[in-house]
């Protein structure tokens, strides 16, 4: 049966996640603050609905991947306490997915802002 005070409680539980995250974590903080400045860059430029979604969803993709990265890195730090390879391994392969998101989403930047850029200077 649905239990509408749990569906709430979780939500709690997740707003908790993610201002750990936010506070806890240099490198969302440097996810946010370019977000930040790449939307009000899209405002200005005046980009297409289409173009928003397709910065929005980018955005949204390198902030997640980055939190999953650092659930990975706090569940190897909790059971790991020495070195191990098996532990680098992991947190290097996590590090590495927030690596290929993030150039994709340089990718995608280039994409929908560079014909707007080119035709600011026409």
């Amino acid at each position: 049966m649905f239990n509408l005070s749990r569906f709430f409680k979780s939500f709690h539980y997740a707003s908790q996640g993610i201002s750990f995250a936010i506070k806890n974590n240099q490198n969302i903080k440097v996810h946010l603050i370019i977000a930040v400045i790449v939307i009000i860059l899209a405002l200005l430029l005046g980009l297409t609905k289409f173009e928003l979604f397709a910065i929005g969803i980018t955005i949204v993709l390198v902030i997640s991947v980055e939190m999953i990265n650092s659930a990975i890195e706090e569940v190897v730090n909790l059971l790991v306490n020495e070195h191990r390879q098996e532990a680098k391994i992991a947190k290097d392969v996590s590090a590495g997915m927030v690596l290929i998101v993030s150039l994709f989403a340089v990718v995608v930047g280039f994409f929908v802002f560079l014909p707007h850029i080119i035709n600011l200077f026409r």
